[in-house]
């Protein structure tokens, strides 16, 4: 059997916002309101793609209860789509929502069927992060406790380990919120944010068009000022972590055959993905493993790559996952997360490795339109790596 090449037609997502209960634009907004949102736009955009001809969902999120039990089916279904669609909500902590693409492009790949959304879902309000969890004793038994395996400790480790000062984690950071603010303002994310009613601080109705952690007024004084809430005499302060968010992303991936067919247009294929397994104390560094095997898969270097957007969990393991990959040394980065990392726009787990997958294909489209090759990879909770890579098809 000949595999079909599968490309990228389409991805959209919402703002990313505060999940904050007094200042979360979206605080009284349902998260499966806001993907069904998402959807609605995404085919509203590819009117030739009828919702009932979708061969699958595939939906990732992090955290699966509450609001977010069984979200790829529930949300489907609240948003009126077809019974006949079946949906799988996928789970590998951060990098779920890549994972969503990374089987619905397989399934396209194998012949399976031609059209299927990938999605990606978190809301860290309301279905706060490990709510219901219940940790394996023996899990904390072969790693000291289960204190060592927890998000803020682990990039503390990775500081730690590879000596990393902190103003150069404060400068990833700075140059990670500038970018995302000059790209805010230069209208770059507008192709892929869809507007969705939410509230202001004062309970005002209004469209949310825009990501709403960018700090316009961050600077390396007051960074510098700041205390490590994970660890006494730490150094990863909130500045240098991803922030609490709520967000929805989704993609419509299609055989290239059958997007020829609807006279759909793409920039993108899928040329591998690569997921990989890491030391959970160091969880951080899961993309280094995932990237180096996925380009392998490919047959390609590390310079071929012309875009990288690599998800800031913290600022420690991003710096550190650059140096050891041999792609950037200090930020300003030239060619990794150019309009901004998850530092200023957020990190609604489930749903960022579909974002960054997103606008990974903006970027090729518009300020590297010269690349051949962009990669997207994420860490993830409790040592898991993911990595998928692109090639430019047209």
């Amino acid at each position: 059997m000949i595999m079909k090449e599968c490309v990228l037609v389409d991805g959209m997502r919402s703002a990313n916002v505060r999940a904050n209960a007094k200042k979360g634009w979206f605080r009284n907004v349902r998260i499966d309101e806001v993907l069904t949102a998402v959807y609605d736009e995404l085919f509203a955009r590819n009117p030739q793609v009828k919702p009932e001809d979708v061969e699958a969902v595939f939906c990732g999120c992090a955290n699966q209860t509450g609001q977010t039990f069984d979200v790829g089916r529930l949300a489907w279904l609240a948003g009126g789509y077809p019974e006949s669609v079946p949906a799988n909500t996928i789970c590998q902590q951060c990098p779920s929502g890549m994972s969503a693409i990374e089987h619905a492009a397989r399934a396209i790949m194998a012949g399976e069927g031609d059209i299927y959304i990938a999605a990606g879902v978190e809301d860290m309000l309301h279905v706060p992060m490990g709510a219901g969890a219940d940790f394996p004793p023996r899990v904390a038994a072969r790693y000291g406790s289960i204190n060592d395996v927890l998000m803020g400790p682990t990039a503390e480790k990775v500081a730690e380990l590879w000596k990393l000062k902190p103003e150069e984690m404060q400068q990833v950071a700075y140059w990670s919120n500038k970018k995302a603010a000059a790209a805010r303002d230069a209208g770059k994310f507008d192709n892929e944010i869809v507007p969705i009613e939410g509230e202001d601080d004062d309970g005002n109705k209004f469209m949310v068009k825009t990501d709403q952690w960018i700090r316009d007024d961050i600077t390396m004084e007051s960074m510098a000022a700041m205390k490590s809430p994970f660890k006494e005499n730490g150094v990863i302060t909130a500045a240098l972590s991803s922030p609490l968010t709520a967000g929805a992303c989704a993609v419509i991936l299609m055989s290239r055959e059958k997007a020829d067919e609807l006279g759909c247009d793409y920039t993108l294929k899928y040329a591998a993905g690569a997921m990989a397994g890491n030391d959970p104390t160091i969880m951080g560094v899961g993309p280094i493993p995932a990237i180096i095997k996925v380009l392998a898969r490919a047959g390609i270097k590390i310079d071929d790559v012309g875009v990288f957007e690599l998800n800031e969990a913290f600022a420690s393991q991003a710096l550190v996952c650059l140096r050891e990959l041999g792609v950037e040394e200090n930020a300003p980065f030239a060619k990794t997360n150019i309009w901004g990392g998850a530092l200023a726009l957020g990190h609604p787990l489930g749903e960022s490795g579909c974002r960054l997958v997103v606008t990974l294909n903006n970027i090729m489209k518009t300020d590297k339109s010269d690349a051949k090759y962009g990669v997207a990879a994420l860490c993830g909770g409790f040592g898991n790596g993911n990595a998928t890579l692109w090639e430019r098809v047209k």
